[in-house]
């Protein structure tokens, strides 16, 4: 289908691409998901979602006074998934939601797949097809990134225990790994210059942070022809102390290192 979307005139086909959606919003299907210690992208999955966007009809919506024009079905029956959806919180079908999740309003696109006890918190926006592991806190006005506008080859992943501070950026398929922790305002994309200031000498990572890292914005001057100017880039201080209980570590890593949240 995916070479060939002339088939896409035939009921046996689209019937298939609803389908791996209808897996993808039960949880059953993924477009990544773990692998050992590595991430497996399911790449024919997104191409479904892409797709399925193509066969869906605009379809007008009233809601009391509010109208909506869209293709795409929201998600329903939060009271049976066990997820608290604050108004105006904001799902659609295609995406999966752990139990006890708990939306503020915000937004989850198509393809996202939310583990359980995340809190997507007030305004945070999860993209589609990214990532988020279990008991990982979006803070407020969080963007993490999606993969089909513009189409991208790997999704954002958060892995379990994350702490994403006020208005951090997560973009471009980067990865943090399990337990780390982000002050607000830091932006991550694949050429961001993340670098391990905790130690005698730097240490430089791009596109991933690892596990249990403690992150706050920086700057580094480069040249250019003009002069030199600062760029951003992410500074790890420091490790979450694997002695503190996870269920308080979050706060206490960012009192401990300074960093705002």
């Amino acid at each position: 289908m995916w070479r060939n979307r002339e088939l896409l005139k035939d009921h046996k086909y689209t019937d298939a691409i609803q389908a791996v959606i209808e897996e993808t919003d039960k949880g059953r299907l993924r477009v990544a998901e773990p692998s050992g210690n590595d991430w497996k992208l399911n790449e024919w999955v997104k191409q479904a979602i892409l797709m399925y966007f193509g066969i869906r009809q605009m379809n007008t919506w009233t809601v009391g006074p509010m109208e909506f024009y869209d293709k795409m079905a929201l998600k329903k029956d939060y009271a049976a998934l066990n997820v608290r959806a604050v108004p105006h919180a904001i799902a659609r079908y295609g995406a999966y939601l752990g139990k006890k999740v708990v939306l503020m309003p915000s937004y989850v696109n198509i393809g996202a797949y939310v583990d359980e006890e995340t809190m997507v918190d007030t305004w945070a926006t999860v993209g589609s097809c990214a990532q988020i592991g279990k008991g990982v806190h979006l803070s407020g006005g969080v963007g993490i990134g999606g993969v089909l506008e513009p189409l991208q080859a790997a999704p954002v992943i958060i892995e379990d225990g994350c702490f994403i501070g006020s208005r951090c950026i997560v973009v471009e398929g980067v990865r943090i790994e399990k337990e780390a922790v982000l002050g607000a305002n830091v932006v991550l994309t694949q050429s961001t210059k993340i670098i391990d200031v905790s130690g005698s000498s730097p240490v430089e990572y791009k596109g991933r942070v690892p596990a249990r890292s403690v992150v706050i914005p920086g700057s580094y001057t480069k040249k250019f022809p003009a002069g030199e100017y600062q760029v951003g880039c992410a500074l790890i201080i420091g490790q979450r102390k694997a002695s503190t209980d996870l269920k308080t570590s979050l706060n206490d890593a960012l009192r401990e290192f300074a960093v705002a949240g």
